[in-house]
């Protein structure tokens, strides 16, 4: 395995870019790995780094990198909702720079996640050779409210210890009023708008025009889980797509958002990697 820096040039600004390839011929699938953030191409206790490694040990070439103002690079910040054009220069330099490598799969935690949803709903690129989603991001502070009175509150209202508290006075107004406030905003959560398409109906649009293999990861201790399978269970623009056959999804129950126990990082990498071998590698190049 061998690590190189990528100059990734997006709207005048160049981006930092660390690229993890074979020590030998590449696979021709290569990987993109879009950081959720706010946050640099190392990752939480450097999970990027270690999955890049890895990725590259077995073959694929793995380029992870800095958005327009996040790390090393420069430029005015941006978050997930504007980085279409940073994925798509990261994409045109690592293909440039890398000719054997004819297909990208875009590998997203997070933000992240949501950011290659996006990407494929503004550009359809015919590159993309597959998806590979961590915990994506639907967050409002009304999917907030919701996860918390479905996941929190509901557990906590059948718990003997809460009454006894709130007929003791250790329940204070302060805490049921938080439950109450959290129930108002559940329920807007619920009432569609109209005016115009959410952040969330888009990743769902990018999703649904892809028709290529999917990884989705689903942590088990984590909120950000919890609030993307509530909002794709309820939302109609998410109806039917978690079921599609080319999306294939793995629950990790004891992993939290980043995978920060090395039991759970290491699985996760064995699921990307069995993923890529059965399931890119024998798509056909468009």
């Amino acid at each position: 395995m061998k690590e190189s820096v990528l100059n990734i040039v997006c709207e005048g600004q160049s981006l930092v870019g660390i690229l993890a390839e074979p020590a030998g011929a590449p696979a021709d699938v290569g990987v993109l790995i879009i950081v959720g953030g706010p946050q640099y191409r190392a990752g939480s206790h450097r999970q990027f780094t270690l999955l890049a490694r890895e990725l590259a040990a077995h073959g694929f070439a793995a380029l992870r990198f800095d958005y327009c103002g996040m790390g090393d690079s420069p430029g005015e910040a941006r978050d997930f909702l504007a980085v279409e054009a940073d994925i798509a220069a990261a994409i045109d330099t690592l293909m440039a720079a890398r000719p054997a490598l004819k297909r990208m799969v875009l590998w997203g935690l997070c933000d992240g996640a949501s950011a290659a949803l996006l990407y494929l709903d503004a550009r359809r690129d015919p590159r993309v050779a597959g998806l590979a989603l961590a915990n994506p991001w639907v967050r409002s502070a009304a999917t907030l409210a919701q996860t918390h009175v479905k996941h929190y509150y509901t557990r906590r209202l059948r718990e003997k210890e809460f009454w006894l508290k709130l007929l003791r006075g250790g329940v204070g107004l302060q805490a049921l009023r938080a439950l109450a406030g959290n129930l108002r905003l559940a329920r807007s959560a619920a009432r569609p708008r109209s005016d115009t398409r959410s952040f969330q109906d888009r990743m769902a649009s990018g999703l649904r025009s892809f028709d290529g293999p999917v990884l989705l990861l689903m942590s088990g201790d984590d909120y950000t889980a919890r609030e993307f399978a509530d909002w794709a269970a309820t939302s109609p623009a998410w109806q039917g797509l978690l079921a599609r056959p080319t999306l294939s999804r793995h629950d990790l129950r004891t992993a939290d958002h980043t995978f920060s126990d090395l039991a759970d990082q290491d699985t996760q990498a064995r699921l990307c990697l069995d993923w890529l071998k059965t399931r890119c590698l024998a798509r056909p190049t468009p």
